[in-house]
């Protein structure tokens, strides 16, 4: 099968043999799949990984138990134990020998076929289609930060980055009721906010009046701090980003304003597929190009070019 994959030197559309079916998997042939900024920060050093890249994907089961057959899935890109303390915690995400779909130890979904255990697998409804389901993963990492903080309407939320996840996290914050900001640097994408009622600013115009809630979601290593001067005393940081590079950090105004600071990975499915479904989430606009897996590395370039909002590979 065909397959973009990195040997820690060089990124390569090559032929690899299929993946196995162990048991408790099940086989899915790739339809579609998006670059990630996780992606882009692998191929910069981020996580050591060494293989099949890719963990936004939507495709069907090939292979697999009867009732799963020619299913159209999404997947969680966990892929846990199921025995440990922390899985037994309901925590798989966390479990300590977990591997991760095209990030830690566990070929990804940039090839024509995919193994996936099939606890990590959701359903896809008819009304969805494949371009919008393949947001299914990094909207469900937005959900996640409803997971983690609580939100009303009285909540005041500065959201640093207009990259793919920041305009997903924006949509979600304030569809849950927050009043939302969110700071950028490219009009073009800020105007998806804007258009659904969103309020936005231009880094360049922005005075960071300290909020609520701050999800730092640019993407680079400078954010951070910028993050922390924009949140107020005793509120919220949301960290979205994972960067090959490593940040100076002034830890003295975390202490004296009491910020908590709040880590936020992956999310819950289930709410990332309704809100697909019922169209509350706008997708069709963060998508810049779709690209054959045969020009998987042009598609790593595309991607990489500041401002370039989705790139999807088409697979199969």
């Amino acid at each position: 099968m065909k397959a973009l994959y990195w040997d820690g030197d060089r990124l390569a559309v090559v032929d690899r043999d299929p993946p196995g079916l162990p048991d408790g998997y099940a086989l899915v042939r790739v339809h579609l799949a998006g670059v990630c900024n996780t992606d882009l920060e692998i191929v910069r050093g981020y996580m050591g990984f060494r293989g099949i890249l890719g963990h936004e994907i939507v495709g069907s089961v090939i292979a697999g138990p009867a009732e799963w057959l020619d299913a159209r899935v999404v997947a969680e890109i966990n892929f846990a134990c199921g025995r440990c303390a922390a899985c037994a915690a309901g925590l798989g995400r966390h479990c300590p020998t977990r591997r991760v779909m095209g990030i830690l130890e566990a070929d990804g979904g940039f090839a024509e076929q995919v193994a996936v255990p099939i606890a990590n697998l959701h359903r896809v409804g008819d009304r969805v289609s494949d371009r919008r389901a393949v947001f299914a993963e990094p909207l469900a990492a937005a959900y996640e930060i409803l997971e983690q903080v609580p939100i009303n309407s009285s909540t005041t939320c500065t959201v640093l980055g207009d990259g793919k996840l920041g305009l997903l996290a924006a949509q979600v914050l304030a569809a849950g009721g927050a009043r939302v900001t969110a700071v950028g640097n490219h009009p073009d994408k800020l105007r998806v906010l804007r258009e659904r009622g969103i309020e936005t600013v231009l880094a360049s115009d922005w005075r960071s009046d300290p909020t609520d809630v701050v999800v730092e979601a640019t993407g680079s290593a400078e954010g951070f701090s910028r993050a922390v001067a924009a949140t107020r005393p005793r509120g919220t940081l949301v960290l979205k980003s994972t960067v090959a590079d490593r940040p100076d950090l002034d830890l003295a105004p975390i202490v004296i304003n009491e910020i908590s600071v709040v880590g936020s990975r992956c999310g819950p499915f289930e709410p990332a597929l309704r809100a697909l479904e019922a169209h509350t989430i706008e997708t069709d606009a963060l998508i810049a190009e779709s690209v054959p897996l045969a020009r998987g590395v042009e598609a790593f370039e595309r991607a990489s070019e500041r401002g370039t909002l989705k790139v999807l590979l088409e697979i199969g």
